[in-house]
Formats: structure tokens, C-alpha cells, sequence
């Protein structure tokens, strides 16, 4: 009997020891690439130290396990593990780093792609929104020692543990800067990764394609492989919705839909595209990065390649002074939607701005009337969050039958946000005339956004008499 227990044990370790093995076969060439990838993108994009790198973002485990090496010379991070599931990122200006998945690194770098587009004004010399000087004047009516307190205690590492990460919080009240404050070696230029708050730009992408009658988000999404099954009954607004019923994973700790895309595909709106039904489209909401990177894909066929990479650029960013901001591209050369922009805060905090102002800016209207309404109002997708998502935004709607249930509750109804992982956020409270923009690599400690909020409220001016949010 106890030899028959003896072999059952041994019997059971071997396969914890098997499933173990299989389990780090399928992590590693994720691990690494993500390492290439986040490396890559920090040295040559953000011009941070490897070292700094290694000490804040790549030296937690798992992601601590490989070693790497910085090739200057042709702009590369090669990451393994004992030589093991080798991985390598290039760089290539005007497009950022790129994970080589799927497609040889020569035929990575001779991709034809052009992401020349000229700036029409120095920003150095205009007042910010549209530029970098701040006007000190707008602070009247303002509790600075409130706010400041506020901000101060967004950076607050108690026992210097160094879990939250706060690089960088922006306030902007009445369209002016009010407080401003980084994280040692970081600046006002600072390029940092928005992981999914770009998916925010791809809503802005969508209604740019709707103003100019390219698009109808509620027509079928022109998805060649969807059209002989029920996925042709997908819209595009079912993919800004998060409610698609495509099968997609969300995991970010280990092998999952989402971590595969990101580090081991060539095509990751292909590889999204590719999964199949689970819910009925329209009726169930299933946070998905694939969704955002299939939108990307059709902002793509929608304009053509030989527009496509300027697109963003020159009818976005460069009309509303975002001249810091960088698109990354997967090796196929298509936008990832889902998670790679970098930028500043002030960058983010002028798209705050032209959404609280309407999708108007300097007077010209960059998105479609009603866009921004629509991306405020939480879908009717069945959401165990209490439908609580709009069109590629967060919102902070209450419930109809439960005003006071609300993600925060201290904080207006009419907040909507973009938020990504490790604390990267841009909240936009229209009837506060608020903007915050808040960059940081958190695990552990981490902020609270409706008690942030809600001191970072209490400094301003009271709310004139009448004003009110996006839902009138």
C-alpha cells in the first residue's frame, strides 16, 4: 500500500513537473519579448537608461529571469533566458519599437512605410493648449495648497516601498494648467508608454473616418474572413463597445490571448479577427485589446497605406498640439490600437481637452457631433461592471435605477477616462471644466482615483450655476 501511495506521489510530481515545464516553454518567448519590446520602445523612444529600466520596470519577476542586451548601433534589444526563446525589437524612427514576430528582422526593416509630416508652429512660443507656455494668471480661484496636497499625495510612497510609481500628474482646469509635477528624471518632454489609454486615440481615429463619411459605426466591420458567418453581424460600434462576442482572453500574467498577440504575432488585428463567436454580437461586453487592433486594421483599409501612417498626425495630433505623441506599429505595420502609444502628459491632457470641448478645437471640429456624447454613454452590452463602458472610454455613468452606483462615487456622473495599465490614466469631468492627466508603474499601493479626484475638486472654484456635463 504505501509503495502504491509512493508511486501515485511520484506519478503526481512528475506531471506538476511536466505541466510546469510546458507552462515556462509557452511564458518565456513572452516574457522576452515583452522585455525586447518595453526596452526597446524606453531607450530609444523615452531616451531612459537600460539600467533604469532594468531597476523599475524589467526587474520584477518574471520579467527579471533574462538577460539583455542594447545595440545602438542598429537601435535593437535583444532579451533570453540562458540563450533560451531568444527575442529581438528594432527601432525605426517615426515608427517606435517593433517586436520581430512572425517575419525576418530584413524584411522588417524594409517595410516601405512614410511617417514624414512637418510641424507648422513652434511650440515653445505659443500658450498652452496648443502650445507649452503656461500663463501663471489662471491660478485665481484655485486652492493651491489644496491641489498641491492632493498631487503630493499621488507620489506618496509610505515605508518607501516604491510600489505606486507616480511619474507624472497634470491638472488642467478652464483649458490652463493649475499643477504639474514629475517623478525624479522625468520632465515635461517625457515620452511614456499609455498602454491601453490608446485605445482612446483609436475612438478618435473612428470619428475623424465618420466626420469625413468614410465610416458608419453602424454598419458591419469590413472584415474579409467575417463575411461568410454570423461574425458578419459585427459593427463597428460592437468593437468600440467591447461587445463583439469574439472569443478573447483578457490575462495579462501569463500565456493568454492577450499576451500572445502582443508578443509572439506579426498580424495582431489578424490574429484577433481570426477568433470565433461566443456571445451573440451587440448582447454581452468582453474586454478586449483584440478589438481595439481589429479597429486599427480597418482604420487602415479605410484610408490606405499611403495615408494611413500620417493619418493620425495630420488629423489629430498636429492640429491639436500633440507633437510629442508616437504610434508604435506591429510587424505587419499596423497601428497597435490596443496599447502602444507614447506621450507626454501634456500631450494627453490637450486630447482630454478636445473631448470636453466636443470634439471642437480652435474652432474647427475634429470629431463628428454627438461623438463625444456617444463615447460617453455606457453601451447596453450586458457588463458584470454594471455597463459602466462606452465606445473605447470608461465612463463614470450611474446606474438608472441607482444613482449613487457609480465607479466613483465622489466624483461627477459625467467623468469619462482612459486608463492603462499600471495607473496610466486622462480623466475628463466636463461640468468641473477638469482635465488630469496621471502616468505611474504601479503594483502595489495603489492610487485611489476617487479620493484622488475628488481633493483634486474640492480646489477649484466653485462650479458656475447651470453648468453641466455631457448629458444634458
Amino acid at each position: 500500500m504505501k509503495k502504491k501511495i509512493k508511486k501515485i506521489v511520484q506519478y503526481f510530481f512528475l506531471l506538476l513537473l511536466f505541466c510546469f515545464v510546458v507552462y515556462v516553454w509557452k511564458f518565456l518567448p513572452i516574457v522576452n519579448g515583452h522585455v525586447a519590446k518595453e526596452m526597446c520602445s524606453d531607450v530609444f523612444v523615452s531616451g531612459r537608461t537600460p539600467d533604469d529600466i532594468a531597476k523599475h520596470e524589467t526587474g520584477i519577476f518574471p520579467y527579471n529571469l533574462g538577460s539583455y542586451k542594447v545595440d545602438r548601433k542598429d537601435s535593437s534589444v535583444t532579451v533570453s533566458v540562458f540563450g533560451l526563446a531568444k527575442r529581438k525589437a528594432i527601432y525605426r524612427s517615426g515608427l517606435g519599437a517593433t517586436l520581430i514576430s512572425g517575419i525576418s528582422e530584413t524584411e522588417l526593416r524594409q517595410q516601405p512605410i512614410n511617417i514624414t509630416s512637418a510641424l507648422s508652429f513652434n511650440q515653445d512660443t505659443i500658450i498652452f493648449p496648443q502650445g507649452n507656455r503656461t500663463n501663471d494668471g489662471v491660478n485665481a480661484g484655485v486652492n493651491k495648497v489644496q491641489l498641491n496636497a492632493a498631487i503630493k499625495a499621488a507620489f506618496d510612497e509610505p515605508d518607501n516601498k516604491q510600489e505606486r510609481q507616480t511619474r507624472a500628474v497634470l491638472v488642467v482646469y478652464d483649458g490652463q494648467i493649475v499643477g504639474e509635477k514629475y517623478a525624479q528624471g522625468y520632465s515635461v518632454n517625457s515620452k511614456q508608454l499609455s498602454w491601453s489609454m490608446t485605445k482612446g486615440i483609436v475612438n478618435a481615429m473612428t470619428g475623424i473616418l465618420v466626420q469625413q463619411g468614410k465610416l458608419n459605426i453602424n454598419a458591419a466591420a469590413p472584415i474579409d474572413q467575417w463575411q461568410k458567418d454570423e461574425r458578419n453581424k459585427i459593427t463597428i460600434a460592437d468593437l468600440m463597445h467591447m461587445s463583439s462576442g469574439l472569443r478573447f482572453w483578457w490575462f495579462p500574467f501569463g500565456p493568454s490571448d492577450l499576451t500572445n498577440m502582443l508578443f509572439k504575432e506579426r498580424n495582431m488585428s489578424e490574429f484577433a479577427a481570426d477568433k470565433s463567436l461566443k456571445d451573440k454580437p451587440g448582447e454581452v461586453f468582453n474586454y478586449s485589446d483584440g478589438s481595439a487592433n481589429i479597429l486599427s486594421y480597418v482604420i487602415r483599409k479605410t484610408v490606405g497605406d499611403k495615408d494611413y501612417y500620417l493619418f493620425p498626425y495630420e488629423y489629430l495630433f498636429h492640429k491639436i498640439g500633440m507633437n510629442n505623441t508616437l504610434m508604435e506599429v506591429d510587424a505587419s505595420g499596423t497601428f497597435v490600437g490596443s496599447s502602444y502609444c507614447y506621450s507626454t502628459a501634456r500631450d494627453w491632457a490637450r486630447f482630454g481637452l478636445l473631448y470636453l470641448n466636443d470634439g471642437v478645437w480652435n474652432g474647427e471640429r475634429i470629431l463628428p457631433e454627438g461623438w463625444v456624447k456617444f463615447t460617453a454613454t455606457a453601451s447596453s452590452a450586458k457588463n458584470e461592471r454594471n455597463g459602466k463602458y462606452g465606445a473605447l472610454w470608461w465612463t463614470n455613468e450611474a446606474d438608472k435605477n441607482n444613482v449613487a452606483n457609480k465607479d466613483y462615487p465622489n466624483v461627477p456622473a459625467d467623468c469619462i477616462y482612459c486608463q492603462g495599465f499600471d495607473g496610466q490614466y486622462v480623466w475628463v469631468i466636463p461640468s468641473k471644466k477638469l482635465v488630469v492627466v496621471r502616468f505611474a508603474f504601479e503594483h502595489g499601493n495603489y492610487l485611489d482615483p476617487n479620493f484622488f479626484l475628488s481633493e483634486v475638486i474640492k480646489a477649484l472654484p466653485e462650479t458656475p450655476f447651470g453648468a453641466s456635463g455631457l448629458h444634458k
